[in-house]
């Protein structure tokens, strides 16, 4: 039996099969190391237990979350998490998973460009000034969905308003070098086994031109999903994806710090770990630390 679907952000099991190579415990663990070493917010309003050395990581906000893993993976280690994306389905995924796996996770339908979570700006915190988060994320470079400058430096505005003082937001990009260099340094085709079902995903390739005006990418994408007893699911579609350099980001931060962000890029990696920094020739993301001051 074949079924075909068309639309990858409304398949969101198929989606979090298709990026199921990812060990998101260890992004987790890396995220949180990260809040270590650049986190001095003061936590005010939250609640939690898991603690770093400048205060205490207590609450983040998965932004474009899709399945919302890493959110999911963070409640697990007791934090107060919350997804926010713009896909129903989506959204009313990451929720079911969340409550089978008995986790507490908020789920939110917004537009990740230009959002308001009036309970974290304006809501009822334990000062009266709101529930803000400690931290911010976008995974999976997500952030391709920001295609302007026109959405990038509200985006940016918007999760700064979420933020505690001394806040963090880490966004992870993919690498210019899969742009700029001879060699792409992240493959666009694999075959995924996870709970009994094999997956063969392209995502993109070189084929996919670039439009060098807008540098953004119309990527053609495939997954095929085979379950135990035969049964085959593809779900196809056409993802606009849009890099970002380095130059570009920090001018995108300053924009957002003239609106008032408050935004600094503290560190940089190109990698989940503390050793591989962005200009690595092993380098195959960029991910980038800010903090709200």
């Amino acid at each position: 039996m074949i079924a075909r679907v068309t639309g990858i952000y409304d398949e969101p099991e198929l989606y979090q099969l298709a990026c199921a190579y990812r060990d998101v415990p260890a992004e987790a663990g890396a995220l949180l190391a990260w809040c270590d070493e650049y986190y001095r917010g003061g936590n005010t309003g939250n609640t939690g237990s898991t603690s770093t050395g400048a205060g205490t990581v207590r609450s983040v906000l998965e932004l474009a979350a899709g399945p919302a893993e890493h959110a999911r993976e963070l409640a697990r280690r007791g934090l107060r998490a919350t997804a926010l994306d713009r896909s129903p389905a989506m959204c009313a995924y990451a929720a079911a998973q969340a409550k089978t796996a008995g986790l507490d996770l908020d789920v939110v339908e917004a537009d990740m460009r230009n959002f308001r979570i009036a309970d974290a700006v304006d809501g009822p915190g334990a000062d009266g000034a709101g529930r803000r988060f400690d931290l911010a994320i976008t995974m999976l470079n997500s952030a391709c969905h920001l295609f302007t400058l026109d959405d990038l430096v509200p985006h940016l505005t918007a999760v700064a308003a979420h933020l505690v003082v001394g806040g963090l937001y880490i966004v992870e990009l993919a690498h210019p070098a899969d742009f700029f260099g001879p060699a792409q340094r992240t493959s666009n085709e694999w075959t995924i086994e996870a709970g009994g079902v094999r997956a063969q995903v392209r995502w993109g390739g070189r084929e996919d031109r670039i439009d060098p005006l807008t540098q953004v990418t119309a990527e053609r994408m495939t997954i095929t999903a085979t379950a135990a007893d035969g049964t085959v699911r593809t779900v196809s579609d056409v993802v606009p994806n849009r890099f970002w350099t380095l130059t570009e980001f920090t001018a995108a931060v300053r924009l957002a710090n003239a609106a008032g962000a408050g935004l600094t890029i503290a560190a940089s990696y190109g990698d989940f770990d503390t050793t591989t920094p962005l200009e690595a020739a092993s380098a195959w993301r960029m991910i980038l630390i800010l903090r709200r001051g």
